[in-house]
């Protein structure tokens, strides 16, 4: 019995903690920590058992106002769920009343609505919004407005619209001077006098200028038109006195102004050609320059011929003159002589006559045909460009072909002058020759009849 004692013993000493430091020295010690361990043990049991019952009691507690929370919640969900109900039939009846008693006015306010778009969008690219920028946002506010369903605009505000809309179309037939901020070639911003042409153009220091909707500012173009006619008249529009001025508006409130910024000049228009070009119209200067000297020699011969057929005196100045010479040195001679002499005077001043009428000829036929190279030329550049780039760009296309097209037209520019100025030569060296001929034959038959009798 005394040996299962301490058995038990020693096996609550596995289980139980030690709660004192000094080890047991008897079994009576040992037993009496046993005893004394159950019993902690008892107490914190019954301390952990009451714990549990605590937090359970707070659980449940928890639980029941969370039901009462769930319950409470589903009450105020109907409640506002009815509430909802009577709102929205209230609000229905409330705007079928509205639109009863807005009538004809709903459409009215629409169309508005619309105007008040379209008048925002148009006095945003117009140049009077340079003097006049708060439009914008006026007519951008009342088309919020009158777009919603809870306000209606006012009286005061429809007659800013029409007054508006007003002042516009009188402002578009006015020629207005004032100052604005310019930002000029070289990017600075100064303000300077501007002259306002109704709302079609702006010039300043005789340039036009453009204006940005986007930025709301005054630039002046890099590259003003050609031609006096489009700049001759904006330095005008500063003089303070009431004479007319001729100036050309641009109704496509930039359009055509632009089209004529980015028009090559002629000088553009030769180098496009190229080299091609070049030669062309070197071609076209040498053809001209021999028609030219060869118009003034046949034109001075010409007088001189028929002065000599109006004179009894012979002289050597000119070829008529000359053929008649060969007549008085061989007066003596036979007919066959004479008609040989004669036939070799006039075959030597023909040659003379004729100088430089094939190359004038040569160069008219010539040059169209190096132009129309020159264009085959572009246009396959053009095509190389279109097969490493595609057609997505007609533009690129458009300009090639442009381009390409320019050595045809410097071509047909020198064929067309080269070939009057040839037919006017070659007119002048007929006449001239058929002269001497017609004068020759008649020399030759008059001999032939005084030797015959």
């Amino acid at each position: 019995m005394k040996n299962f004692k301490i058995i038990v013993a020693l096996i609550s000493l596995i289980s139980v903690p030690v709660f004192s430091q000094q080890a047991a020295t008897t079994v009576d010690q040992l037993l009496d920590r046993v005893q004394q361990g159950k019993i902690n043990d008892n107490k914190e049991n019954k301390q952990r058992e009451n714990e549990f019952r605590q937090k359970r009691n707070q659980q449940e507690q928890l639980l029941a106002d969370s039901e009462t929370t769930k319950i409470n919640e589903e009450n105020r969900s109907t409640r506002l769920e009815a509430i909802f109900e009577e709102n929205e039939a209230e609000l229905n009846i409330l705007q079928n009343t509205l639109n009863e008693r807005l009538g004809a006015l709903k459409e009215l306010f629409g169309v508005m609505q619309q105007v008040a778009g379209d008048a925002r969008t148009r006095f945003e690219n117009s140049l009077t919004n340079i003097q006049y920028p708060d439009r914008t946002s006026f007519l951008e506010a009342l088309a919020k407005k009158i777009g919603s369903n809870s306000k209606l605009p006012s009286i005061d505000e429809i007659e800013r619209l029409w007054f508006e809309l007003q002042k516009e179309m009188t402002e578009s037939g006015k020629v207005v001077k004032f100052t604005a901020d310019v930002i000029d070639t070289n990017g600075s911003k100064n303000p300077i006098e501007v002259v306002r042409v109704g709302s079609f153009n702006i010039v300043a220091d005789g340039k036009y200028l453009n204006y940005s909707p986007e930025t709301g500012n005054l630039t002046e173009i890099p590259r003003q038109p050609e031609g006096r006619r489009f700049t001759s008249s904006t330095s005008d529009l500063f003089d303070p006195s009431d004479e007319k001025v001729a100036f050309g508006l641009d109704p496509t409130l930039g359009g055509v102004l632009g089209s004529l910024v980015q028009r090559p000049n002629l000088q553009e228009r030769v180098a496009q050609g190229g080299i091609v070009g070049y030669l062309v119209l070197l071609l076209g200067f040498f053809g001209v320059s021999i028609a030219i000297q060869r118009l003034v020699v046949l034109t001075a011969a010409d007088k001189k011929v028929t002065a000599q057929l109006e004179s009894d005196v012979i002289s050597d100045d000119n070829p008529l003159g000359r053929v008649l010479g060969v007549y008085e040195e061989n007066k003596n001679v036979d007919t066959d002589t004479l008609e040989l002499k004669m036939a070799e005077a006039v075959f030597k001043e023909t040659p003379e006559l004729n100088k430089g009428l094939l190359i004038i000829k040569v160069i008219s036929v010539v040059a169209p045909l190096m132009g129309l190279l020159g264009t085959v030329t572009g246009m396959i550049k053009t095509f190389q460009a279109i097969t490493l780039y595609g057609t997505g760009d007609p533009k690129l296309m458009a300009g090639g072909i442009s381009q390409a097209l320019v050595t045809t037209v410097l071509g047909l520019v020198v064929a067309i002058p080269t070939t009057l100025l040839h037919t006017i030569v070659s007119g002048r060296s007929r006449r001239v020759t058929q002269i001497i001929q017609e004068q020759g034959a008649g020399i030759i038959a008059s001999h032939s009849e005084k030797h015959s009798s």
